[in-house]
């Protein structure tokens, strides 16, 4: 029997530029998230990064799951969610890194 509880999730790292703005655009995008019954899970600040894929330099990680791969595509893809990316997350994140992507993962 499948776990109804079971979510695909992100364990995402990235290299924030500017705080104030990305604290705007997770404000803004938060409820479109929602919606697509995506959540934040943990979320750090890393002050020191002793090894990382690639040459992205990473100062947040973070975890974001949805109930499933179709949902983070649909939220994804939503154009309210693109608009608030643009205006807030693009000019404020120098790079993303997918450090995990996780299957059935319990709630």
């Amino acid at each position: 029997m499948a776990d109804e509880a079971a979510r695909f999730m992100l364990l995402l790292g990235l290299e924030v530029t500017d705080e104030a703005r990305y604290a705007r655009y997770r404000t803004e995008m938060a409820p479109i998230l929602a919606s697509y019954g995506g959540a934040f899970g943990s979320d750090f600040r890393v002050s020191e990064v002793l090894k990382s894929p690639g040459s992205a330099r990473i100062n947040r990680v973070f975890t974001l799951s949805f109930p499933d791969r179709a949902h983070r595509e649909r939220f994804l893809a939503d154009p309210r969610y693109r608009s608030v990316r643009a205006a807030h997350f693009e000019p404020a994140v120098a790079s993303t890194t997918v450090l995990a992507e996780l299957e059935g993962v319990a709630r």
